[in-house]
């Protein structure tokens, strides 16, 4: 499938670029995508290849922000729940449904999510949520958090970007712990992916074990620099990233 060393090397650097993407903001799959489909390999193929692929990269940054998930067992617990059954609903639509269905729907989800994100104050308080110890908005976060695992079981490009955007409006905590959780529900979207790409889909077993180690130390190099940036510059970032990937999806979808 590669062409030579300088395409590896290319690939590779995809792959840790998107790890660390992923663990700060989110979105870094959508730089992965576009490569895997540089090297010749169909949509298909690229699109399961880099969901299998994404998963080290969430090992890292899980383990990178592991401290920030103490004091959040309850919502770990629904969340996780809710993620694992939405990822592989989402991995049975991608393997009997045409993609034109999600084609149109994936882009306004995301540009959405940025809405959403640059938003976020004014609509907490809009929900009466912006006391800094209100309760989570138990029916919102779940629901939220199962639709989302859907559309990435789907297509994973973004879907931590979206993860995060529900986080912050049905949640009330610090952006840096919320971005920890958003990174556990990342690695166990992806584990329940990769089990079900596993058995049914053709993945490009040469590529995604090519990327492992790259995305692995992305993510974990990654959770380390979000639990650094401040909460307002982490939230901005997953704005500029998210109105990005909304313009990359609709633009791919006008043209094919």
């Amino acid at each position: 499938m590669f062409t030579g060393p300088l395409e590896l090397g290319l690939l590779v650097l995809a792959g840790f670029v998107s790890g660390v993407f992923n663990a700060v903001a989110g979105g870094g799959s959508l730089l992965l995508f576009p490569a895997l489909l540089a090297t010749g390999m169909p949509p298909l193929i690229a699109n399961v290849t880099n969901s299998v692929a994404q998963g080290p990269g969430f090992i890292g940054a899980a383990v990178g922000q592991r401290r920030d998930l103490l004091g959040q067992r309850r919502r770990v617990l629904l969340t996780s729940s809710a993620a694992v059954v939405g990822s592989v609903i989402g991995c049975v639509l991608l393997l009997a449904l045409p993609g034109s269905v999600f084609d149109v729907v994936v882009p306004v989800l995301v540009g959405l999510s940025a809405i959403l994100m640059a938003l976020q104050n004014q609509i907490r308080r809009w929900l009466g949520n912006s006391e800094v110890d209100a309760p989570d908005r138990t029916v919102l976060l779940t629901v939220g958090i199962f639709l989302a695992a859907v559309y990435g079981g789907y297509f994973a490009g973004a879907r931590s970007v979206i993860f995060i955007a529900i986080l912050m409006l049905a949640a009330t905590d610090p952006m840096r712990r919320l971005n920890a959780l958003k990174n556990w529900l990342g690695l166990i979207g992806s584990a329940a992916t990769l089990v079900v790409l596993a058995l049914l889909a053709p993945v490009d077993w040469w590529a995604a074990l090519t990327l492992v180690p790259s995305t692995l130390i992305g993510g974990y190099i990654g959770g380390k620099v979000a639990q650094r940036l401040p909460a307002t510059a982490l939230r901005y970032t997953i704005v500029v990233i998210a109105a990005g990937v909304a313009v990359y999806l609709a633009w791919d979808a006008f043209v094919n």
